[in-house]
């Protein structure tokens, strides 16, 4: 079985689209599939979904929903230079934490 990857960005961190037509808007990471390379945006990449009326939804209709993004086309957003940025890996005090490259400052919370 082969193992998944390690995704730089988490579920809950502020990202930037930096490529293809969502490019430049803001959102917060809602869900991260890391065997596809992907994640998903609030409020970026809405698709129309036609959904048949089930028991659980009586009502059917067409669902506006958020479809999943390449992880290559998404950068973490720093929360102290509020700037779109790669993260690198460091272990401070035997913790293994995420920090932005421009300013060196401690990603996660």
């Amino acid at each position: 079985m082969a193992s998944t990857p390690k995704l730089k960005i988490k579920k809950g961190d502020n990202v930037q689209v930096i490529s293809g037509k969502e490019k430049g808007k803001k959102g917060k990471v809602i869900a991260t599939y890391p065997r596809q390379g992907q994640v998903k945006i609030e409020n970026v990449n809405i698709i129309k979904k036609h959904a048949k009326p089930t028991q659980k939804v009586k009502q059917g209709g067409i669902r506006e929903m958020e479809a999943p993004l390449d992880i290559s086309k998404v950068k973490v957003v720093c929360p102290s230079c509020d700037n779109p940025t790669r993260v690198r890996r460091n272990r401070i005090d035997e913790r293994r934490v995420r920090e932005c490259k421009n300013c060196g400052e401690v990603v996660d919370k």
